[in-house]
């Protein structure tokens, strides 16, 4: 199988080629990405010898591109390489782990091409769900979520259809008993520890603000075509049961395993078979315990605007989206409180008006926008 991986140099990317290099024979890497870290695109092209490496946040360099001929392996440049590379003929699967709105125009180019996509990223389906299922349709595309919780909904589910609900679980990431108080002081290393999973900045503080969690809200609502009131959330901070589903006849599935991201990789890149990942085995008496408990919307706002968001349609949760990745930079930056996050998000949504999001087009244009008034308004906040 030919495996091209968007985002190879990120948390998802080195996960995927771990669980890649223990079936060696089954699967081909084909073409690796990254925005702009080209030393660490190239040793990993050293390694794995795709036939394509693109660096999609960087203009045609000639150097680089010799560097990466002497491995024997054709660099691309541009944003617009990544649609190239997913149209590719060749191109059988791609793992969509570019993080953020950067990843949407080179996942829905592969799901229109009718690819297999092992979905992980998110906002592809929060900013244009719609979209993106439709194409799946009309394509053919088979789409495999990769998030440890949409992957384990996937896994409950199986055959049957139209569950009672579904229960996505969090760990309430590093700040879930502190003191509200406390939240005002709070660091971008204190919010990038996260107790249980090992993962990037970006995705660190939206765990440590559950925003995370409510964008995976969004994403459930599409992938599993189900209406918001069906799809809940509670904080387990153990991160052992990765979601729930219930049944009509009162069932609840289960879906468990040490909080390791190989585990939904490997089930996504195997299905409808299963493989060793190079996971732990989950050892339950060591663990003793599973606790749950819903989440405090107080101490955690961003799960309720991301609720609202979707409630509201159209290019709301896309706004929702690119205010909190303007929100988060900015926190990271050291310019913006962690509880200024929420803030700029509420009153983004509030300032951009939303519209259908009948194309990608108008869902760009509502990003924009919404990134445009987000900068604006923490710029306010500063003065």
């Amino acid at each position: 199988m030919n495996l091209a991986i968007f985002g190879a140099t990120g948390t998802i990317g080195a996960n995927s080629l771990d669980v890649v290099a223990r079936h060696a024979g089954r699967y081909r890497v084909f073409a690796l990405t990254a925005n702009a870290s080209a030393e660490p695109l190239a040793e990993l092209c050293r390694r794995h010898r795709p036939r394509y490496a693109v660096l999609s946040g960087v203009s045609h360099n000639a150097e680089m591109a010799r560097q990466f001929a002497s491995l024997g392996v054709e660099l691309l440049f541009g944003a617009e390489a990544l649609e190239v590379v997913a149209r590719h003929p060749e191109t059988q699967t791609v793992m969509a782990a570019i993080v953020g709105a950067a990843g949407l125009a080179s996942t829905l180019a592969a799901v229109r091409a009718g690819k297999r996509v092992l979905l992980a990223n998110k906002e592809a389906l929060v900013m244009a769900g719609p979209l993106v299922m439709r194409a799946a349709k009309e394509s053919g595309a088979q789409l495999l979520p990769v998030d440890s919780e949409h992957n384990a909904v996937f896994q409950c589910l199986g055959s049957a259809k139209n569950p009672r609900r579904i229960i996505l679980t969090a760990s309430g990431g590093p700040f879930r008993a502190t003191a509200l108080e406390g939240l005002q002081n709070v660091t971008p290393e204190q919010a990038c520890a996260h107790p249980n999973w090992v993962m990037g900045r970006k995705i660190s503080v939206d765990s440590a603000t559950m925003m995370n969690k409510g964008l995976e809200v969004i994403e459930a609502r599409w992938l599993f075509d189900l209406a918001p009131d069906r799809i809940e959330v509670l904080i387990h901070p153990q991160s052992v049961v990765h979601a729930l589903v219930e049944y009509a006849d009162g069932s609840v599935i289960a879906q468990l395993s040490n909080p390791d991201m190989r585990v939904p990789i490997a089930t996504a890149l195997a299905y409808p078979e299963r493989m060793e990942s190079g996971a732990q085995s989950l050892d339950l008496a060591s663990v003793k315990s599973l606790s749950f408990e819903k989440p405090d919307l107080v101490r955690f706002p961003c799960l309720e605007l991301a609720y609202s968001a979707l409630h509201a349609g159209g290019t709301a949760p896309a706004i929702l989206n690119a205010a909190n990745e303007i929100a988060v930079e900015a926190f990271l930056a050291g310019r913006l409180a962690f509880t200024g996050i929420a803030g700029v998000i509420a009153d983004t949504l509030a300032a951009v008006p939303g519209r259908a999001a009948d194309d990608l087009a108008g869902v760009m244009e509502a990003d924009a926008q919404a990134r445009q008034a987000a900068r604006s308004r923490i710029l306010a906040l500063a003065a």
